[in-house]
């Protein structure tokens, strides 16, 4: 450790043939909103959960454990919004202490030591305020702290303090940070920077084309400014591509004037027919790789708001990996913005479904539980993608093996990102780069016309990346979801998913031509169907009434044991070949709120009144035992062709996947808005 007066330029060389880079530097909320002040700073004890090995493998005894992690740890402390002086100075009181162990200034040593040429940083602290004291820690694997080296102000009015950092104890996971403690007059911790000497023809940083695809105006005008206004970020940029594929423009948008000031000429509005995401992020793909000038493509989603640090520290990472990466961002919750969705994604190959990975959590709150606090987060999250609503894929990477699979929504970024592992290029998950976005509990994505994209796609990415010869549980799985959504009076969704399963059994080649109209045709589909029609105003629909009242008085907000939950499932399907009770086919036998409609309430009623997880609406169910003979039969039958054929269909989609995935069959597609049809601006 060394003190000097000033902090370390972020590019300068050292020795001959090497440079030091700004790896990360310290950052504090732009807006000061104190529901995100968790993410940067923290007031926090440390409250380290139990190890899971000393819980063991007792079932209750790990279920208890669970719920312990769950529950807050935190007092409530937090800093008044002025004590944020800049983007990157904090001011402390007398005595105060407090941690930069956070998401997004905690440095997460794993992932530079695993992914990149970094082997040693070194940490550069500024602190005006007599009697201050740094402290640095890092963590290991296994979430326990350990106290690295420590430096004092002294009498000293300011002082820069110098940590020389190794890398090598990270191999499986941990993290360094610093805390700070204030003299008796208080502090400014001016900044702090993390930096490495890397080799000199690493010394350029990288440049990025922002592909947004956009049907919201005002929200993706609003990002674009947000992009804009960050001084930092523009040598960053290279293009920001806006692929609009709404009926009311980005352009027209009263926001859209300041986002053109912010970005000038970098800024390029592409207008085109709703291709759906992947064919707006295909789009800007193409552009990009046509290009040829910017070292990444970054997907990014038009309804986020963005940390425009993230965007640097992810181009910085792939600039210094050992070979070519894409770095995703995580993705907290617009509505509660200290929780994260998922830390980091996997696709369960045997089930071959997205999901946590299994040592970890999904939507943790950082204002409840600090991060230096969450065992599970010490260790290196390993991933097979990360979604587009933030992610940086190299141009390299998209020349090789290809641009977005044409499947309108849904599954191509999963599908992506395995295709891209399997060329030999990992997707990391990086902590300290993120967005905030509504989160998917608040979508009804599950059971309304995206439930058609949901499944398909699905089936498709398995065909063509499931190791297994049919698909693993894929087949039976489809069978089992499709027979509950029929149980629950979900016929709309039935007959979709029942739809998609046909069009994949159509073949690779049909995939381009439906993603202008598959849409179109699935909505007009879904009106003659009482569940997908869907009502504002409740009165709209019949009062409640049934001739009996609920068995014993039930209700339906208790959870049912797990043998009560076999039962209903082996007499749900029994039970829909009963006639229809009296009174309703008319009338709602109940009314279920979106959190009580699981399956097994809804296998329960002939009818019923359902409100969605938006909260928007309602629906109206009602049994039909002959549209469900009907319904089971062909499912039944289409299931076990899949079985029968899901190898030959499996080699006719990987053969298919170079071609379908070109840029010579996208630019195919795109042909009707880049012959003069339309316009870009």
């Amino acid at each position: 450790m060394t003190t000097s007066p000033t902090t370390a330029p972020a590019a300068t060389h050292t020795t001959p043939g090497t440079v030091t880079r700004l790896l990360q530097r310290q950052i504090l909320p732009i807006d000061r909103d104190t529901d995100v002040f968790p993410l940067y700073v923290d007031l926090e004890d440390v409250k380290l959960d139990t190890d899971r090995f000393e819980v063991g493998g007792d079932k209750a005894a790990k279920d208890l454990n669970n719920a312990a992690i769950r529950q807050s740890t935190s007092t409530g402390r937090k800093l008044h919004p002025d004590q944020i002086r800049s983007r990157t100075a904090l001011q402390l009181e007398p005595s105060q202490l407090l941690s930069f162990g956070t998401y997004f200034n905690a440095f997460p040593a794993s992932y530079w030591r695993r992914h990149t040429v970094v082997t040693q940083v070194q940490l550069s602290v500024t602190v005006r305020g007599a009697g201050s004291t740094v402290t640095v820690y890092k963590s290991m694997a296994r979430g326990h702290s350990q106290r690295v080296d420590s430096a004092q102000t002294g009498e000293d009015a300011e002082g820069t303090f110098t940590f020389d950092l190794s890398l090598k104890p990270f191999v499986d996971g941990g993290w360094y940070w610093y805390d700070v403690v204030a003299g008796d007059h208080g502090c400014t911790v001016e900044g702090a920077e993390w930096t490495a000497e890397v080799s000199a023809d690493r010394a350029e940083h990288g440049t990025v084309d922002v592909c947004i695809t956009t049907m919201l105006p005002d929200m993706s005008a609003q990002l674009l400014g947000q992009l804009g206004a960050a001084e930092e970020l523009q040598p960053y940029l290279d293009t920001v591509f806006v692929m609009d594929q709404g009926k009311d423009k980005v352009t027209d948008s009263e926001y859209f004037p300041a986002a053109r000031a912010g970005l000038g000429e970098k800024l390029h509005v592409i207008v085109q027919g709703n291709l759906g995401g992947s064919g707006g992020y295909a789009r800007g793909q193409l552009e990009s790789v046509r290009k040829g000038t910017a070292t990444y493509a970054m997907m990014m989603d038009d309804d986020v708001v963005c940390e425009p640090e993230g965007v640097i520290r992810a181009v910085t990472f792939g600039d210094l990996a050992k070979r070519p990466t894409i770095v995703g961002g995580h993705m907290f919750n617009l509505y509660s913005r200290a929780q994260l969705h998922s830390f980091g994604e996997i696709v369960q190959p045997w089930r071959f479904w997205w999901q946590t990975r299994l040592d970890g959590y999904a939507q943790w709150d950082f204002a409840a539980r600090n991060l230096r606090s969450s065992r599970w987060l010490h260790k290196r999250a390993d991933v097979d993608f990360n979604g587009w609503f933030m992610c940086l894929i190299p141009r390299v990477v998209l020349e090789e093996v290809g641009l977005s699979l044409p499947v309108f929504i849904k599954w191509d970024d999963s599908e992506f990102g395995l295709r891209a592992k399997q060329a030999g290029y990992p997707t990391v998950s990086f902590p300290g780069a993120a967005v905030w976005h509504v989160p998917w509990t608040d979508k009804n994505d599950g059971v309304d016309w995206q439930s058609y994209f949901h499944h398909r796609n699905r089936i498709i990415a398995a065909l063509l990346h499931s190791p297994y010869e049919r698909g693993g549980r894929m087949v039976r799985e489809s069978l089992n979801h499709q027979v509950k959504h029929l149980a629950s009076l979900q016929y709309s969704t039935a007959e979709l998913r029942h739809l998609a399963m046909e069009d994949v059994l159509r073949g690779p080649h049909a995939l381009h031509g439906e993603l202008a109209t598959k849409l179109g045709e699935i909505n007009a589909f879904r009106k003659q169907f009482t569940d997908a029609q869907l009502h504002i105003d409740r009165d709209e629909l019949p009062p409640v009434r049934r001739k009996k009242p609920p068995k014993k008085g039930k209700a339906d907000i208790e959870i049912p044991s797990r043998l009560s939950t076999l039962v209903a499932a082996g007499l749900a399907p029994l039970r829909q070949l009963r006639p229809v009770r009296e009174m309703a086919t008319e009338y709602p036998e109940t009314e279920l709120t979106a959190m009580d409609a699981a399956w097994y309430n809804l296998v329960k009623y002939d009818s019923a009144v359902v409100s969605m997880n938006d909260g928007s609406s309602v629906a109206f169910y009602r049994r039909d035992p002959a549209r469900y003979r009907d319904l089971l039969k062909r499912t039944i039958d289409i299931h076990r062709r899949f079985h029968r054929e899901w190898p030959e269909l499996a080699v006719q989609y990987r053969e298919a996947l170079g071609e379908i995935t070109s840029p010579e069959a996208w630019e195919r597609t795109f042909a009707p808005w880049t012959d003069g049809a339309a316009g870009d601006e």
